[in-house]
C-alpha cells in the first residue's frame, strides 16, 4: 500500500508503524481465520463447579492472602450509553413500542427521576403533574425524552453509562462508578487501601474526575477505607485504519480539493490490553461498568470474586512449585508427568498431537514456556440466551488445545460441525475475571506478548453517508488473552446483571427491595 507523505506523517502521529498498517489492510483483504473449536467447555470438562460447603474455605484463602498482595479493580467505562436508549431515540422520531410505554408507565421508578424533574422544572415544566395525569400525548412524550436524552436536560443519550444514575437509596441515587467503589471496598481491599482503575473516553474524563472528587471522601468515611482512583484512556496507537469496501484506505471529506486524512477508529475493548499492561498489581479484578447491583444483593458477587481470586492464587502456587522443579539441575520423568497432570487437570491445556514422541528436552521446553504465562480465573454463568462469548476448548497456533472465551464471530457457523459445537455451549462469559499479572518472582508480564493477533474482527460501519469497513483488535478477554493460562469457574447468574437497555433498570435486581 502506497501512502502520501501527508499520510505517513499522520500515521507517525498516530503512534503506529507502516508495517502495522500494512498488516491491518492485509486482514481487511484476506480476513481473519476462524478459530478451531474442539468442544464446548462444560461442568467437569473445562468448567469448575465449587460446592456450596467449600465456599468459606476459598473465601478464607483469599482473605488471608489479600493483605500481602497489591490488588486493583479494573473497570472498562468508556462506552457511551447511546445504545442503552435506542428505543427512546426512536420514540423521539415518532416510532414508539412497548418498551417505551413501560418507561413512561414507570418513570418514577428510575433513579434519575428527580434529576429529570428538576431539569424540566428549571424550564417551568411540571413532571410530577404529567405523571399524575398519566396522559402521555406524543408532544409531551417528546418533551420528556428531549430533557432526558439531549443537552436540553440530562444528556443521558450521549453520556457514558458510568455517569448515569442507576440505583435509588434512602440517602440518594448512585451511579455505576459509585457502585464499583462500594463493591471494590469488599474485595479489592488490601489493608484498607482500595485501588480502582477506570478506562474512560477523553471527552468525559473530567466528569468522571469531578464525580470522584465530590463523592470519594464520603464513601471513604462510610466504608472505612482509602480509595486510590486512577483513570486512563484508550491509546491512539491502538486505533485501526478504516477502508472502503474495495479495501482502499477510507479518507475523511476532502479539503480544498486535497485528499482527506486517513480515518482511524477505536479498535474495540481489545485495545485495553495496553491499559491493563500499565497496571502495576499482583491481582486485577475485571468487570464491566454496567454490571452492578444494589447493596441488598451484592453479597453473592463479593463471595464469588473472592472465590475466583482464591482459585487463581492456588493455581499460581502450583505453577510456581512446578517451575522450581523444572528449573532444577536434574529434571526427572516424574516432574514432567506432574507438569502434564497440572496442565490437563488444573490449567485445562492439552499438548499438541505427537507430543509423546518429543524428546525430554523438547517436552521440558514446552512445559517451561506454558507455565511462564499470565493466569486468569474467569467466572462463567449458565446460558440463558444472553448474547456474547462463551467457554470452549479450542486449538491454538502451536497445536495445543486450551480453554478460550470465544465470540460467535470467531466460529465458522456455516460449518455444521463447528455450529453443532457452538450450540452445545452450556455457559457464557459475563466478563468476570481475576487476573494474575506477575510471575512467581514478582516480574510483571508484558501482556501484549500473549495475545493472538489472528483473532480480530471486521465490522461494517459508515461515515458521512459512505460505507466503510472497520477492524477491531483481538478482544480483551478473547484473543488479547488467548495465550494466558486459563481456568473457568461457574458463578451464579445473580452475579450478572448488566444494563444493556434503559428498561433493564426496571428489573427487580436494580430496584430497591421494599420493606
Amino acid at each position: 500500500m502506497t501512502f502520501t507523505e501527508q499520510d505517513q506523517d499522520q500515521i507517525l502521529l498516530q503512534g503506529v508503524s507502516l508495517d502495522q498498517i500494512d498488516q491491518q489492510i492485509n486482514y481487511f483483504v484476506h480476513g481473519f481465520p476462524y478459530l478451531n473449536v474442539i468442544k464446548a467447555a462444560t461442568i467437569g470438562d473445562g468448567i469448575i463447579r465449587i460446592a456450596e460447603d467449600q465456599l468459606p474455605a476459598y473465601i478464607h484463602r483469599f482473605d488471608a492472602a489479600a493483605h500481602e498482595r497489591d490488588l486493583v479493580k479494573f473497570v472498562p467505562a468508556s462506552g457511551a450509553a447511546t445504545r442503552m436508549f435506542k428505543s427512546l431515540f426512536a420514540a423521539l422520531d415518532g416510532k414508539s413500542d412497548k418498551s417505551v410505554d413501560e418507561v413512561f408507565a414507570r418513570l418514577t421508578d428510575f433513579a434519575f427521576y428527580d434529576d429529570l424533574k428538576a431539569a424540566m422544572a428549571a424550564k417551568g415544566l411540571d413532571l410530577d403533574k404529567a405523571v399524575a395525569e398519566n396522559d402521555w400525548q406524543p408532544s409531551l412524550r417528546k418533551t420528556v425524552l428531549q430533557f432526558l436524552l439531549t443537552e436540553e436536560g440530562l444528556e443521558y443519550g450521549t453520556l457514558p453509562k458510568g455517569l448515569l444514575k442507576f440505583h435509588r437509596y434512602v440517602d440518594g441515587p448512585r451511579t455505576p462508578v459509585e457502585e464499583h467503589l462500594v463493591e471494590g471496598a469488599s474485595y479489592a481491599n488490601s489493608d484498607g487501601l482500595v485501588k480502582i482503575h477506570f478506562t474512560v473516553s477523553p471527552e468525559h474524563r473530567s466528569r468522571f474526575e469531578q464525580l470522584i472528587d465530590e463523592q470519594k471522601a464520603d464513601y471513604e468515611a462510610w466504608l472505612g477505607v482509602t480509595f486510590d482512583i486512577t483513570f486512563s484512556e484508550q491509546k491512539k496507537s491502538t486505533d485501526t485504519i478504516s477502508v472502503n469496501m474495495d479495501n482502499s484506505p477510507f479518507r475523511n471529506s476532502d479539503r480544498d480539493g486535497q485528499p482527506g486524512t486517513l480515518l482511524f477508529r477505536p479498535a474495540g475493548h481489545g485495545a485495553l490490553i495496553e491499559n491493563l499492561n500499565d497496571i502495576q498489581a499482583d491481582i486485577v479484578f475485571i468487570k464491566n461498568i454496567d454490571n452492578v447491583v444494589p447493596d441488598e444483593i451484592k453479597e453473592t458477587t463479593v463471595t464469588y470474586k473472592k472465590v475466583l481470586a482464591a482459585v487463581l492464587l492456588d493455581a499460581q502456587q502450583q505453577i510456581a512449585r512446578l517451575q522450581s522443579l523444572l528449573d532444577s539441575s536434574e529434571v526427572s520423568d516424574g516432574y514432567l508427568a506432574e507438569a502434564d497432570e497440572l496442565f490437563r487437570r488444573t490449567l485445562f491445556t492439552l499438548p499438541p498431537e505427537g507430543f509423546e514422541n518429543l524428546s525430554k528436552a523438547e517436552k521440558l521446553d514446552y512445559f517451561r514456556r506454558k507455565l511462564d504465562r499470565p493466569v486468569r480465573a474467569c467466572g462463567m454463568v449458565k446460558n440463558v440466551g444472553e448474547p456474547g462469548g462463551g467457554p470452549f476448548w479450542a486449538r491454538n497456533q502451536d497445536g495445543s488445545v486450551s480453554l478460550q472465551v470465544v465470540e460467535s464471530a470467531q466460529i465458522d457457523l456455516t460449518d455444521p460441525k463447528q455450529k453443532a459445537i457452538f450450540d452445545e455451549a452450556t455457559h457464557f462469559n459475563p466478563v468476570d475475571l481475576v487476573c494474575g499479572l506477575k510471575d512467581h518472582n514478582g516480574r510483571k508480564y508484558d501482556l501484549p506478548a500473549y495475545r493472538d493477533p489472528q483473532t480480530g474482527f471486521i465490522t461494517a460501519k459508515s461515515k458521512d453517508g459512505k460505507d466503510l469497513k472497520a477492524q477491531e483488535l483481538p478482544g480483551l478477554w478473547n484473543g488479547a488473552m488467548a495465550n494466558w493460562n486459563t481456568i473457568f469457574v461457574e458463578v451464579p447468574i445473580i452475579t450478572f446483571n448488566p444494563v444493556k437497555t434503559v428498561n433493564d433498570l426496571l428489573r427487580k435486581e436494580h430496584q430497591p427491595i421494599e420493606d
